[in-house]
């Protein structure tokens, strides 16, 4: 595949062992091993190579940690939430798995980072590399995209409301953009067919494509060859090569192990967290995206208003289109770092300012002291949810342990909990929300009696977190209290 001549490599030597002489002359594989490990590199290997093998490992592991999580996972609306929970704490080693993949979304955009850098650093994109340069582009907007498609799979609040945003904000996307939002959301509601479209789209659809373009970013690769350092002339290279095998791919292997290992640690001392099931009528929910959108996010609060088109779409496309085409504006073959300052300079800047409006984010809502006390209650709704044992849920929204009851009483109670509101706070069949504790085996704490009492006469501490007194008569307030008991 690469211009460049490979050594004359036998087909099979008489001190390989038996079976392999047979799998060679019946696959070829050692003209496909050569092929694939006799790769010149100019100047020989270095650790600053390492990159596209470690996000190549990375993708894999996605692959492979999301097949186990397909496995138990239903993309719908009535049991995405409780799928996830039972992956999340009752699968053996569910949390952990998930915990990679999460993580794994998120070494990635490390990972993509570092590579791009060190592409732009070293120059290369230079010398008859535009079609790889571009095809990189394009893989990362595509993990760009599995990032955010996934996001919402979990049908937490945090992942709801995100996601919410984000979809709004293709609605802005000026003639196509509304067409656009309503067929991905599957409608003008976020629902179980944005679900699973949105699933599709990460176990399918985006897979597939990034399966493709790895494949053409490797094959353009091998075409053009290594670039080697900056020193290197990008079109003639005069330094001695060396092999990719055996000291590269033992560099690579040596990184992909500090991966996985840096991947488990994490995962299994900061197990990653799963909050209440989404509750749309939420409306003292503060969204928040992945640490790599807050830039945006803060951004697009800079520019609402009149600015959103040009701040929030205009400009955004604009920046995405010059960094597509940097090899074809800087054409030079010089690639020393110091004698390319617009490349360097303007990466630099824009990273800058990428970085510093990501703080300004954090900062923001640390001094403002009603998004700091609401985010602190949603943390703390999740560190609930988390601690509480798995809870079982049937396709009408409802818990098993409702549905046995048989009682019609109960089934008042359960109108009468969602005509008075109480799952705008309390979370749907009592499971809690950011806004209240979860309701939940309340009724193993207090007695009918008391149940009815602090309904109608709620506590200071009740009163403080918005519970207000009701004024039932005294079959509904038995109804509720019998719905609030079966609560299990």
């Amino acid at each position: 595949m690469s211009d460049r001549k490979h050594p004359a490599v036998p087909s099979s030597t008489k001190s390989e062992p038996a079976w392999i002489r047979w799998l060679n002359r019946r696959t070829g594989i050692n003209s496909l091993l050569h092929e694939a490990l006799d790769e010149p590199i100019p100047g020989g290997a270095r650790w600053a190579y390492i990159f596209g093998s470690g996000l190549l490992y990375l993708f894999l592991s996605q692959i492979v940690t999301g097949i186990f999580l397909a496995l138990y996972y239903v993309p719908s609306s009535d049991h995405a939430h409780t799928t996830v929970s039972y992956i999340s704490k009752v699968v053996s080693s569910g949390l952990f798995v998930r915990g990679v993949h999460a993580y794994g979304a998120s070494a990635i955009i490390i990972l993509l980072f570092l590579h791009i850098s060190q592409t732009l650093l070293y120059g290369s994109y230079k010398g008859r590399r535009e079609l790889l340069w571009l095809s990189g582009c394009v893989l990362l907007a595509l993990m760009l995209a599995m990032a955010f498609t996934g996001y919402l799979l979990p049908w937490d609040e945090k992942a709801y409301f995100a996601s919410t945003i984000g979809t709004n904000l293709i609605g802005e996307v000026p003639l196509v953009g509304l067409p656009l939002q309503e067929l991905l959301r599957g409608g003008m509601q976020m629902g179980t067919l944005t679900i699973s479209r949105f699933f599709v789209l990460h176990v399918f659809i985006l897979p597939g494509l990034l399966f493709a373009f790895i494949a053409t970013h490797i094959f353009l690769f091998r075409k053009a060859g290594a670039a080697g350092p900056i020193q290197e002339d990008s079109i003639t290279p005069k330094l001695p090569t060396q092999g990719f095998y055996p000291r590269q791919v033992a560099m690579d292997m040596v990184a992909s192990l500090l991966i996985v290992l840096a991947l488990a640690l994490v995962a299994h001392f900061f197990p990653i967290d799963l909050g209440p099931r989404a509750n749309p009528a939420d409306a003292s929910f503060v969204p928040r995206p992945e640490w790599y959108y807050l830039p945006l996010f803060q951004w697009l609060k800079i520019v609402s208003g009149h600015w959103s088109l040009i701040g929030g779409i205009v400009l955004p496309a604009f920046l995405a289109l010059l960094f597509a085409v940097i090899p074809f504006l800087d054409r030079r073959r010089e690639r020393r770092p110091w004698r390319r300052p617009i490349v360097i300079a303007g990466f630099a800047i824009f990273i800058g300012c990428y970085a510093a409006l990501g703080a300004a984010s954090y900062h923001d809502d640390a001094s403002d002291p009603s998004v700091a006390t609401q985010l602190a209650r949603q943390k703390q709704a999740e560190i609930n949810y988390m601690r509480q044992p798995f809870q079982a849920q049937a396709a009408s929204g409802t818990t098993t342990a409702s549905l046995a009851a048989s009682n019609p009483q109960v089934t008042k109670g359960a109108t009468i909990y969602a005509a008075q509101s109480c799952n705008a706070c309390h979370g749907e069949n009592g499971a809690g929300s950011a806004a209240a504790q979860p309701l939940v085996g309340i009724g193993q704490k207090y007695s009918a009696e008391q149940l009815a009492h602090l309904l109608h006469n709620p506590s200071s501490k009740m009163i403080q977190g918005g519970m207000p007194a009701f004024d039932l008569n005294e079959p509904d307030t038995d109804a509720l209290v019998a719905y609030l008991r079966s609560l299990k």
